[in-house]
């Protein structure tokens, strides 16, 4: 989300699915988006009917590949270097959108003296980096001026430290030959590219980019987003209809996990969860996150409410409206930090809902192995996935690294309902909610994920209670009001409409819910207490002194005063779905839209129009992401703030200048610019910098979670995992499916002709990959579909695997995870599962014991240091990022 947050402003796809029919290119990279995505491919092949070029690009020809007009075979791992000479190719030759750049981004913006680029010394580091911390200090990073709000610019873009001159320096060395030496891709083909993508752009054409985890498991994944953002921004694609950036999510609802979020770093509506120390008070808080201009500025009105919402009437300005009751976060309490803790037996007990981290998690192996740990183990899903049954035949088990006898870990399995056995709101790839009916009850014992947290906040509540620990106060003041069915189940839509917000003074409206307007639910709680006034239409109601309360700020609308559920609307209007759903914020399908229109206002073409100035106001076809009343040519005074203190051509209302951003002067870890570093596990050194690596990047050292060293001759090839369409994540609801598993049944690994000769396999053989974590067995599926790579005069082979395949349920395989390692992206923590280093031995692994020797043999590890990398911290080191300090400190040494 960091990637988009802080290019644009918000952390969502800046477009709609269906949008993606009027561009004039499609630029497909990080994503198999046929097979992952296959209902929203519809657009992409509606564009091409339409005359669009369709572009992928992607180490191996999938079927997104077959129905694309070129396809682009690249190194995993090296997308900076191939976006960032795109970058390059467009300002060397003076084909970016002049008055788009302009007036909309911070390419103008003037920097501090002081800053630092990698340039520099060509040695991949920003100004202000720490080695003993292994973080940056950002100072240098900002604007001249008044801080973010009024900075100095240079509308000329000549002068040497605007953003402009440094972006253009950044990326002069990324050209086309540079290009091929890091990714492989002919100067040719570079160019091929580069020419239809910059033709489709412009007043008159959009391109448009569409995305998946092929970009974000990196460990420089936020700077890969934040790359292709820059290309956007450069070529004026943001904003306007056939443009912006697609991020396709993994299922249904991996968008409102954010939006709603199941991380540990933000509360929702992308609020900041509170820092110990620093933010110890409401006041500390607000200092730090409020804002003098843009939408950021209302943060009061958004965190009060939000804490209105957690605790009701509990919550009051005398008591800072709840602050304290609100955990404060004080280091990396991200899932692998947890498993390490699991691992050293610190953690007691876990609930897994939803998740299959013994198959779909990172050192699957690893993971395995510490569930062992545990004291109780809760796990709720459909069917009994491998973490159910870890304990009794785990391949851990069978080769004698765990005994059943030996493991006290006690495993609750619940059944959990199917999609269709529960009702509720969804949030989907481009931001839109949806409402899914409930179709039939689930058999038995089944139950939804909210019957469960709903009955266990309840009994914890009631437990709370009981108890006069101070400890507890927390859940004695959460506002738990929800009313529930003869079934025990809360009523989703009353969560919907709490999400959406209301005013807090109750009015109870009586059984028949009649009387007062926007009061839903009778105004009153599960015991009849008046609970709640009237709903708010929008967040611009939401006010800082407690008299509203509000889920999650950016979806206020979806429930308003008029009682509709818009999330279950189903008329769609227009061709962006109008009618359809409510798509945050305010049911805007193409955010920062205010960009369609020229800096005067006007279209900047009658065939690309989408929201317009006229009759003192703006209108459109899309609902204005900006002030209504704001006039094109309105000049803010510097004494004010919010919306307020930007200007009438500025489109992203998030940003306190209102600017997209070329350069990133606050937000994100590893540099305000992309950088192409090598994936933490390559077959080459970085040919730009002297610095392999991502500085910042956490590296989980632990001596089960080595990395290769670059270019080691154990691991010669390059690895990457993708997903089938005829299998979902972790398998846990395809897997156990025959007619699926008869689809696609058997663990499978793509290697070229070439690489199968050298190593003499042949088509279905079977053979091992191997890395330091571990070793699986798949089946040869050797193919033209994937290619070696020529990088400065060195052949480089790639693999590519499926990570469906699990040791559970009737169709069974060995995990991709097994071999994958735990790293952290500075910036969101996410692993590296797109581009490893691994070997290939001809045959069958080993079973039972006899596999530990046979995989110290071919990864041999004993006696060895944990941190093997050289760029690699030693255990206990900092480890980079917000929250560097010193972990691993338990983990094993041999």
């Amino acid at each position: 989300m960091p990637g988009l947050g802080t290019s644009f402003g918000r952390g969502g796809a800046t477009t709609a699915q269906q949008d993606l029919a009027n561009a004039d290119c499609i630029l497909i990279e990080g994503s198999s988006m046929a097979e992952a995505h296959p209902v929203g491919f519809r657009w992409v092949m509606k564009a091409k009917e339409r005359g669009a070029t369709v572009i992928h690009v992607d180490p191996r020809f999938s079927r997104t590949s077959a129905l694309a007009d070129i396809w682009v075979p690249i190194r995993a791992g090296s997308d900076i270097a191939f976006l960032g000479g795109l970058v390059r190719h467009i300002i060397e030759n003076d084909l970016f959108f002049r008055e788009y750049v302009v007036h909309y981004t911070n390419a103008s913006c003037i920097l501090r003296d002081e800053y630092r680029d990698p340039e520099d010394n060509a040695d991949g580091f920003f100004s202000g980096w720490n080695e003993d911390a292994r973080n940056y200090s950002m100072q240098s990073w900002q604007y001249k001026g008044e801080g973010l709000s009024f900075p100095e610019r240079d509308l000329t873009l000549q002068d040497p430290q605007c953003v402009f001159q440094k972006l253009k320096r950044h990326f002069t060395r990324y050209t086309p030959e540079m290009v091929e030496k890091v990714c492989g891709i002919p100067p040719a083909l570079f160019y091929k590219v580069a020419d239809r993508f910059v033709k489709a752009s412009g007043p008159e054409k959009t391109a448009a980019i569409c995305y998946a985890v092929g970009w974000t498991q990196h460990s420089k994944g936020v700077q890969i987003i934040r790359t292709a953002s820059i290309l956007q921004l450069l070529l004026g694609n943001i904003g306007r209809p056939g443009g912006g950036i697609l991020a396709l999510r993994g299922h249904a609802s991996i968008q409102g996990s954010t939006d709603i979020p199941t991380l540990y770093d933000i509360l929702p509506g992308y609020l900041a969860m509170p820092r110990g120390g620093k933010e110890q008070t409401l006041q500390n808080y607000l200092d730090a996150h409020t804002t003098r201009t843009g939408l950021w500025s209302n943060t009061p009105a958004y965190f009060i409410s939000l804490l209105k919402m957690y605790y009701g009437k509990n919550a009051t300005a005398e008591n800072h409206f709840g602050y304290d009751w609100l955990p404060k976060i004080t280091a990396d309490h991200s899932f692998f930090e947890y498993l390490y803790d699991m691992a050293d037996g610190k953690m007691e007990g876990m609930f897994l809902i939803g998740q299959n981290s013994a198959v779909g998690a990172p050192n699957s192996r690893l993971q395995r192995k510490s569930m062992a740990k545990l004291k109780w183990f809760v796990i709720r899903d459909m069917v009994e996935t491998e973490p159910a049954r870890f304990w009794r035949d785990s391949a851990e088990i069978e080769r004698g690294e765990l005994k059943t006898e030996e493991i006290d870990t006690e495993v609750f399995f619940f059944p959990a309902a199917g999609h269709a056995e529960k009702e509720g709101a969804f949030t989907n790839t481009q931001r839109l909610l949806q409402w899914r009916e409930k179709a039939v009850d689930p058999p038995g014992d089944c139950r939804s994920d909210a019957w469960f947290i709903h009955q266990l906040a309840l009994r914890l509540i009631a437990k709370a209670k009981a108890s006069g620990d101070p400890m507890d106060e927390p859940l004695r003041a959460l506002d738990w009001w929800y009313p529930e069915d003869t079934q025990g189940e809360p009523k989703m839509e009353t969560v919907l409409a709490e999400i959406n917000g209301w005013h807090t003074n109750p009015v109870a409206t009586g059984a028949d819910g009649g009387g007062t307007k926007g009061v839903l639910f009778n105004g009153v709680d599960r015991e009849g207490n008046p609970h709640h006034g009237p709903q708010i239409d929008s967040y611009e109601e939401l006010k800082n002194d407690g008299s509203t309360a509000c889920g999650c700020w950016i979806y206020s609308g979806v429930f308003a005063c008029d009682g509709v559920n818009k999330a279950n609307a189903r008329k769609s209007k227009d061709y962006l779905g109008h009618g359809w759903g409510f798509s945050w914020p305010s049911d805007r399908r193409i955010i920062y839209n205010r960009a369609s229109a020229k800096p005067t206002g006007e279209p900047w073409s009658e065939h690309k129009k989408l929201v317009w100035w006229e009759a003192g106001k703006w209108i459109g076809i899309d609902v204005p992401d900006f002030k209504k009343d704001k006039s094109p040519d309105y000049e803010p005074q510097r004494q004010q703030g919010g919306l307020d203190g930007q200007r009438g051509d500025a489109p992203f209302i998030l940003h306190e200048d209102g600017l997209g951003w070329l350069y990133v002067p606050k937000g994100l870890q590893d540099g305000p610019m992309p950088t192409h570093y090598e994936p933490l596990e390559s077959p080459v050194h970085n040919a730009l910098y002297s610095r392999d690596t991502n500085p910042v990047v956490n590296w989980f050292t632990r001596a089960e979670n080595r990395f290769a060293p670059p270019g080691d001759p154990r691991f010669p090839f390059v690895l990457t995992t993708y997903r089938l369409t005829e299998h979902h994540t972790g398998g846990g609801m395809s897997r156990f499916l025959s007619h699926l598993s008869e689809l696609q049944p058997e663990m499978f690994a793509e290697l070229s002709p070439e690489l199968a000769c050298e190593l003499n396999i042949s088509n279905g053989h079977y053979i091992c990959l191997i890395t330091f974590r571990g070793a699986i067995e798949a089946r040869a599926l050797v193919s033209r579909r994937i290619r070696p790579m020529m990088l400065n005069g060195k052949t480089v082979h790639q693999v590519a695997v499926p990570f469906h395949f699990g040791a559970a349920g009737p169709l069974r395989g060995n995990a991709a995870n097994n071999l994958v390692a735990i790293s952290g992206e500075p910036n969101v923590t996410i692993m590296e599962s797109k581009a490893l280093t691994c070997n290939i031995v001809p045959g069958r692994l080993p079973r039972g014991p006899a596999f530990l020797d046979w995989l110290e043999r071919h990864a041999p590890q004993s006696g060895q240091p944990a941190n093997l990398h050289p760029e690699q911290p030693p255990p206990g080191a900092p480890t980079g990022g917000t929250f560097s300090r010193g972990q691993g400190k338990e983990g094993k040494t041999p």
